[in-house]
């Protein structure tokens, strides 16, 4: 299992068995009563200079409380559910060499289910190719609190470890054995006994239909693409959210070529349909009154005789002629088909999700995702993601930039060659040129549409409070929350 298995109880943590301990804890002056349990705990933290700054982790002995292995760490003055969530996930993340953790937050009981969640996302490794993997997180992790989490909130907890799980499972896999084809086996597996509808479509299917996007992004693999449609639609479905997922499995540019050092971690490029699987997967786990579609557009980008050539011009599942500038801006090309594609069952919203421009980690850095879209949908998703302790930022959608869309041959241009002022806004308006309406009226408006640009936050070099270096499964739970506050 790639995350550790959750069990909770309502003992104190100091007569738990477990292999060792992991108390959260605030500064000592603002931590009241919480150490009366532990007898010599706050002078042996003072001792070794214990501040109680978030994510600030120490090994501790109380041998008057309990002689099993402590680790001790801050959560910050007055924590909120994000703080201890990373606070808890650090910790976690960081003790290894246990088999047994058990975990609390004294001073905060009331956030439970925070410290499960960073539990959970802090424990998660991949079960990859070393033939040593060395000292290894802890397998199983109890978590205590005085009062017992409810079975919505552990049900919630699950949901999230295994959708996390999932995204960063598939985005570590080597590209050589993850092809479109691969992938389209692993979402099937991924929802195999879950209420979910999949249907893959293969290249000649493909072309049948008119994804001439898709297809011709992935012509010059031999890896030919494929397109993934999910649909989990319970009986009585209060609305309908459709997620459209950029999966390209390897993108070396194309023959756009990017140089050596920018293809290195291009394996990550499919982060956008991962999340999109994981998402429906999760709302299925939760039985949510929400149908959630999922559109995973998926294709290897690679340079051969056979591959789109800068110029060249493919026709998108609407009829649109999209003239290819640039090879190396190919998530929106294969992203137009899927807005098409989703856009033909009228959901109440799209949402798209992609690791899709390098401008938007030079607007945002490494850990805001960028969102464009409608302002009500938009306003939503920002509200989700703060509820879920993500970080997420608004960009606009100027319509002075329209013109830029324009070709001289074809309905527009993929890129504009050049001129990089703007690169993630230029991105988000030619989506929004593929996102339907609501009805077949020539002045209905479009379907309310939001884009997530994770090419920042989707990877990370370094780690941080819960989240490990490599995927970072960002969007995910704020995906999820942005379905659960629909279904509250």
């Amino acid at each position: 299992m790639p995350y550790p298995e959750l069990s909770y109880t309502t003992s104190a943590l100091a007569d738990i068995e477990a292999d060792a301990l992991v108390l959260a804890l605030p500064p000592l002056a603002d931590a009241g009563d919480a150490l009366d349990a532990w007898p010599g705990l706050a002078e042996a933290l003072e001792g070794v200079g214990f501040t109680g700054a978030a994510g600030a982790t120490v090994r501790a002995f109380a041998p008057e409380a309990r002689r099993t292995p402590l680790v001790v760490v801050g959560t910050g003055s007055a924590p909120d559910a994000a703080a201890l969530r990373d606070a808890v996930g650090a910790a976690v993340r960081t003790t290894s060499g246990f088999d047994t953790l058990a975990v609390a937050a004294v001073a905060a009981p009331h956030l439970t289910r925070a410290v499960a969640e960073g539990a959970v996302i802090g424990g998660y490794r991949f079960e990859g190719y070393k033939r040593d993997a060395g000292k290894t997180r802890a397998g199983r992790v109890i978590v205590s609190s005085p009062e017992e989490l409810t079975t919505a909130d552990k049900a919630s907890v699950a949901a999230v470890g295994s959708a996390v799980a999932l995204v960063k499972d598939l985005v570590h896999i080597p590209a050589e054995w993850l092809g479109p084809q691969d992938f389209a086996d692993q979402a099937v597996a991924a929802v195999d006994g879950l209420p979910v509808d999949i249907e893959v479509l293969d290249e000649e299917q493909l072309a049948e239909q008119g994804f001439g996007g898709i297809l011709g992004v992935g012509r010059g693999s031999d890896r030919p693409p494929r397109f993934i449609r999910l649909d989990y639609a319970p009986a009585g479905a209060a609305r309908h959210v459709a997620v459209v997922g950029k999966g390209i499995t390897f993108d070396t540019g194309g023959l756009s070529l990017k140089p050596p050092a920018g293809m290195v971690g291009m394996k990550y490029d499919m982060c956008g349909a991962a999340i999109a699987l994981a998402v429906v997967a999760a709302a299925a786990r939760l039985a949510l009154p929400v149908r959630v579609s999922g559109w995973l557009c998926v294709a290897d980008n690679m340079p051969s005789g056979r591959a789109t050539r800068p110029g060249d011009v493919v026709r998108i599942l609407d009829g649109t002629t999209v003239e290819v500038l640039n090879t190396d801006a190919e998530g929106r090309v294969v992203l137009a088909d899927g807005l098409v594609a989703a856009s033909r069952t009228r959901p109440d919203v799209i949402v798209d999700v992609a690791t899709l421009t390098g401008a938007i980690s030079v607007a945002l850095g490494t850990r805001h995702t960028g969102v464009m879209g409608d302002d009500l949908a938009v306003g939503e998703y920002l509200a989700a993601a703060e509820r879920a302790g993500e970080q997420a930022w608004p960009l606009p959608l100027p319509d002075h930039m329209e013109d830029e869309l324009d070709s001289p041959i074809a309905d527009l241009q993929n890129a504009k060659i050049g001129d990089p002022a703007g690169g993630s806004l230029f991105a988000g308006l030619f989506l929004r040129r593929f996102v339907g309406r609501v009805s077949d009226a020539a002045d209905a408006p479009r379907i309310p549409w939001v884009h997530l640009d994770i090419a920042g936050s989707g990877t990370t070099k370094a780690a941080y409070g819960a989240t490990d270096k490599g995927p970072t499964a960002a969007t995910v739970r704020s995906l999820i929350e942005f379905l659960t506050g629909d279904a509250s």
